[in-house]
């Protein structure tokens, strides 16, 4: 079994120290073909790091504007000489990478594939799921993104957080699948009748102990609310349900 810990060939990892539920370990700063993939926090220990792993770096390229990715990018710049910082758009060329536009986590995430390994920020990563809150995100564009990187011949997955994913395929499958199961318990749930959200989530997340984690619990209402709105946007939702009126305490609280 490969090790998990380790970069594919050619590729170069330093990990921010701001582990959380959220970012895992810390993010995750690569380093591939003279370019640094999201610099990460603006902590200076690490941006030294990332600098002396770097060398002479081209420029630095980041998957999407989240400040635990992007925050140390100036700092990175100018320490690295003045190199540009790029926020590409899908179907970019950066340097050596191809830019693939990944939109679900953030309306601007892509995917910036090197050879047959991908860097996906937090489109995919390497432990749990990725968080998908309405408004900036959306479940209908994230499971599109999925079906678009599914499609690629690729061997590693270099995530925004946690570890080298060796097997992607596998991954991406079942990211899309857990996607869809946890719709059709929402569904399930609707068509039995709930109606406020303490008992959507009581009935679509009956597998997690959410009182249990607050955190999780959160995520979980974030991740409900995304799931309704997909539905509103197909036409799946049962008649006179509003997705944003479906009634609860502020996230935390329930």
């Amino acid at each position: 079994m490969e090790n998990a810990q380790k970069p594919p060939p050619g590729v170069s990892l330093v990990v921010a120290p701001n582990p959380s539920p959220l970012t895992l370990e810390g993010t995750n700063t690569w380093i591939v073909d003279g370019w640094v993939v999201d610099p990460g926090p603006a902590q200076p220990g690490h941006l030294a790091a990332v600098a002396a792993a770097a060398g002479s770096a081209e420029g630095i390229v980041l998957t999407h504007s989240h400040l635990d990715h992007t925050e140390g990018a100036e700092q990175l710049a100018s320490a690295l000489g003045g190199v540009e910082v790029v926020a590409p758009a899908d179907g970019d060329s950066v340097g050596p990478l191809s830019v693939i536009g990944t939109p679900g986590h953030s309306a601007d995430s892509v995917c910036l594939l090197w050879k047959r390994v991908l860097f996906t920020g937090d489109t995919v990563l390497g432990a749990g799921s990725v968080f998908i809150a309405p408004g900036e995100g959306s479940l209908s564009a994230y499971l599109e993104s999925l079906e678009r990187l599914l499609a690629l011949d690729l061997e590693a997955i270099c995530p925004g957080h946690g570890p080298v994913v060796h097997d992607p395929h596998l991954k991406l499958r079942e990211y899309r699948d857990h996607r869809l199961e946890r719709e059709s318990r929402v569904i399930a749930a609707l068509d039995a009748g709930a109606r406020t959200r303490a008992d959507l989530l009581a009935h679509a997340w009956s597998d997690v102990d959410l009182a249990a984690a607050p955190l999780l619990e959160v995520a979980a209402a974030a991740t409900l609310a995304a799931h309704l709105q997909k539905l509103a946007d197909d036409g799946s939702l049962p008649a006179g349900v509003d997705p944003d009126a479906v009634e609860g305490p502020p996230f935390g609280d329930s």
